[in-house]
């Protein structure tokens, strides 16, 4: 069997659930919601048979929705596609609005890490120190 041949082969949802992380659940929403490129064929006792190319897909769709691109994003993203060339400007667009979003996120993280990292070690300093005692006590009473 060629590698073209191995691509051409159905595959169950259950597989693609395996190798996508989505349950199957999830993979009906994704078919019911709109957001899968193409009709997801069926065999004649009407069990779902997805292509590689539904996997790669369903991966993009993972990330984007993992990222947190909203719903209707990637609804709008997954019917561009579906439509074929032409709307190459307005999925840029969509893509790189919701990047934006995500390098947001991501200083808004690392600024919590840096936080974090500071708390961790003033907590480290005073313990190793044996002075912890106290340390940020909401209990303990100012004399002020």
């Amino acid at each position: 069997m060629t590698t073209t041949e191995a691509r051409e082969e159905p595959l169950s949802i259950g597989e693609v659930a395996e190798r996508t992380g989505l349950s199957v659940h999830a993979l009906r929403f994704y078919e019911r919601e709109g957001l899968l490129v193409g009709p997801v064929r069926r065999t004649s006792g009407g069990r779902r048979r997805y292509t590689e190319l539904d996997v790669d897909w369903l991966q993009i769709c993972v990330k984007l929705r993992e990222s947190g691109m909203p719903l209707a994003d990637l609804k709008r993203f997954a019917e561009l596609v579906r439509h074929g060339p032409g709307n190459e400007a307005e999925r840029l667009q969509l893509l790189d609005a919701h990047r934006q979003r995500v390098d947001a996120q991501i200083t808004a993280l690392e600024e919590c890490r840096s936080v974090i990292a500071w708390k961790v070690g003033v907590y480290a300093e005073h313990l190793s120190r044996g002075e912890a005692g106290g340390l940020w006590d909401p209990t303990a009473r100012s004399n002020t």
